[in-house]
This record gives C-alpha cells, sequence and structure tokens, in this order.
C-alpha cells in the first residue's frame, strides 16, 4: 500500500545522497513501528486483505479472535476463516453485498464460542490503483449477554406480575372451598349412620389435603419466580427430594411411575434455599412423570464430587428433539397441551442463583436426564505450599 509520502520519496531517491536517504527510511521505520503498536494496542479485530481475498497483515486481535497467526495465515483466503460471504463481490464494491455486509454479525466457534461485529472497508475508496479491502472486527459476545440479561429481568418482571395475579384469583376460591370443606365436616357430626359418616369424613380429608398442597404450591411458585436473593442455609440434599417426593406421592403413584433412586452415601450439606430447591425439585419430577404418559421409570440419583453434590432425574420418556431443545429455558415454550412453559426457566433461575449448573442430556425415543449440581457447603480454597527457600549458606 502507497502512501503519497512514498511516493515522493521513490521520486527523489536519485537526487539523495546516502545520509538523506538512511536518514529518510529511519523515518519510516519509526512511522511503521508506531503504526505497528498502535494496531496492535486497539481492542479490534483488523484484516487486511488484497488481491483475490487473501490475507495480507492481521493484527493481534483478529489472531486471538479466530485462532490463527499471520505467519501462517499470510496468503490465506480470508474465506477459510470467514465463510458464507461472497469475497470477490465485496472486493469489486458490488453495491447489494456492501449493503448487506453493514455491521454484519457472525458467530465464530474456534477457538472460542464469540459473536463478533465486523464491516468492510475496499481500499479502493480509499486509493483507487488499491486493491483489497480492510475488515474490521468487533467482539460483540459481552454486550449480547447483557441485552439477553436485560430482556431475562424483565420478562420474570412481567411473570411475577402475572404470577401474583393468578394466585390471587386462585387463593379466593381455595379459601371458599376450605371454608365449605369446614362446614361439611360439622355436618357430618349429626348423621346418624356411622359408616357413612366416617367414609365421608375421610373423603373431607383427602379433599383439605390436596387443597393445602395446591396452595402450598402456589406459595412455593411465587417464591421461586420472584427475583430474589435465595436464603442460602446448609440443608442436606436428600431430605428436601423425601419431601418433594412425598409431596408428589398420589400424583406419581395415578401415573403408574416406579421411582428407584441411588446415593452416595455420605452427602455433604449444601448451602441452598429450602423452598426454592424444593420448588426445582418439584418442577424436574412434574416435567419427568409428564414426559411418561402410561407409565415409566424415574431414576433419581444422588452423587458427590470435588465441587458439586449433583442430583439426577432421569426418564425413561420420549425425550426431547434437537429443535426444541435449544429451547426449553424460554418462557412459555412447552410441546404440551396444558403446560405453562415456565418450569425450566424457574429450575435454571434457581441454579443460577446458588451458584450451580444444570445438564441436560437427552436422546430422541430414549429419555431425558437433567442433572443439577449444587456447590458443597464444605469445599474451601485449597493454597499451594509456597517453595522453600534454599540455604547458599
Amino acid at each position: 500500500m502507497k502512501s503519497k509520502f512514498l511516493d515522493k520519496l521513490i521520486d527523489r531517491l536519485d537526487r539523495m545522497d546516502s545520509d538523506s536517504v538512511q536518514a529518510q527510511f529511519l523515518h519510516l521505520a519509526r512511522e511503521k513501528g508506531l503504526m505497528e503498536t498502535i494496531f496492535q494496542a486497539i481492542q479490534e479485530g483488523i484484516v487486511v486483505v488484497g488481491r483475490g481475498a487473501r490475507i495480507r497483515y492481521a493484527n493481534r486481535m483478529a489472531e486471538n479472535l479466530f485462532g490463527f497467526k499471520l505467519e501462517a495465515a499470510e496468503g490465506q483466503p480470508i474465506a477459510r476463516y470467514i465463510r458464507d460471504i461472497d469475497w470477490e463481490k465485496v472486493l469489486s464494491l458490488d453495491g447489494d453485498e456492501w449493503e448487506r455486509l453493514v455491521r454484519r454479525e457472525i458467530e465464530v466457534t474456534y477457538p472460542d464460542h464469540r459473536f463478533v461485529e465486523f464491516y468492510v472497508v475496499p481500499l479502493s475508496a480509499i486509493e483507487e490503483r488499491e486493491q483489497g479491502a480492510v475488515v474490521i472486527f468487533r467482539d460483540v459476545t459481552r454486550e449480547r449477554a447483557t441485552t439477553a440479561e436485560s430482556i431475562e429481568s424483565e420478562r420474570l418482571k412481567a411473570l411475577t406480575l402475572l404470577a401474583a395475579g393468578v394466585a390471587h384469583e386462585i387463593g379466593n376460591p381455595l379459601n371458599a372451598v376450605t371454608i365449605h370443606l369446614q362446614l361439611m365436616e360439622r355436618e357430618l357430626d349429626d348423621l346418624t349412620d356411622s359408616a357413612a359418616r366416617e367414609s365421608l369424613k375421610e373423603l373431607v380429608e383427602v379433599s383439605k389435603r390436596e387443597v393445602h398442597r395446591l396452595d402450598r404450591i402456589i406459595t412455593q411458585f411465587l417464591r421461586a419466580i420472584r427475583p430474589s436473593l435465595p436464603d442460602r442455609k446448609p440443608v442436606q440434599m436428600e431430605r428436601l427430594l423425601d419431601e418433594t417426593l412425598e409431596l408428589m406421592r398420589h400424583e406419581i403413584g395415578n401415573r403408574r411411575i416406579l421411582v428407584e433412586r441411588e446415593q452416595a452415601e455420605h452427602i455433604p450439606s449444601v448451602p441452598a434455599d429450602e423452598v426454592q430447591v424444593k420448588q426445582a425439585f418439584f418442577n424436574i419430577i412434574k416435567n419427568a412423570i409428564q414426559a411418561m404418559d402410561d407409565g415409566g421409570i424415574l431414576k433419581i440419583g444422588i452423587e458427590v464430587t470435588s465441587r458439586f453434590v449433583s442430583i439426577c432425574f432421569a426418564d425413561n420418556g420420549p425425550g426431547i428433539t434437537p429443535e426444541n431443545l435449544g429451547a426449553i429455558y424460554e418462557p412459555y415454550h412447552t410441546t404440551k397441551t396444558t403446560g405453562s412453559g415456565l418450569g425450566l426457566m424457574i429450575v435454571q433461575r434457581i441454579l443460577r442463583d446458588h451458584g450451580g449448573e444444570i445438564e441436560i442430556c437427552s436422546t430422541p425415543e430414549r429419555g431425558t436426564a437433567f442433572t443439577l449440581h449444587f456447590p458443597r457447603d464444605d469445599v474451601r480454597m485449597s493454597l499451594l505450599e509456597a517453595p522453600k527457600k534454599e540455604n547458599k549458606e
């Protein structure tokens, strides 16, 4: 790439003495060193391509973004690193392709998963005789994550308002049902037929328990969906699991689901919010038993690693198709005719607020396994011993 300074220098070379030539070349070296330092320091990736869209120059940020070294990439087609772009059109200043490339965003999977925004400046737009272009890249991964978090926060606010309204509307009929069940109990005392009285009392007790269970589910749901920090205290995961399974015992039995349990012998406590963790267990188990329409097996295992206490829920249902797997945490996304599409979103938020992780493995026609990883309460930072100083006496 020639500059006016370089053109003038070449024209004057035959009229300059050796000292002047040396001074001018030192000046050029300093200018090149300064520009190189600037290009290497900026946070944007810069790639210069020449004839045939082959790489002529790349700064350090571009090397980091795309996982190559200029020594190896120089002379290689840029299409080797950025695909799906007709670089010949770009370099020939095709108007349609130019418009399509304005602030285009691409997804990069190597060497790291990133989202990169880029635009192209043809060198012919600056110097008519020059062929090629400058491609400028900017890593927007963090910006996308921030935007996604903001959208999720707004969704949670809307869901919280919706949930509060629904809970209020359900709460009033539940109170009325509770009052009428109490009145029925009083009326039953006046029945002379003791057998009928005891039978009806048992039915009333079952109804009261189910009303109480529904009220407790609504309370847990509201606590889980509100964007509040968990009240973390040391708890035993196996106890919370037992209590959740007991709460769902009737539903599990009605759907003819066999629950198989396996767990480590010594399970350390986990700093967690009891209510939120039980809500996460409830949602995962609910999804699993609903996935198995005509009976099935739900395997629940608790494992302990150096960092986590992990609870795995594996069903033998139909599994999740690849097209649905990427959207399972989206609000209102559900494949069930009566599903709300909120359960897994709540589970994901609870795990995130606890500093944990959620892992999913699903095979169509074979089943799905959700593993919830909770950080252990007894994990401490291990420090390496400092090397002993040698005695040089």
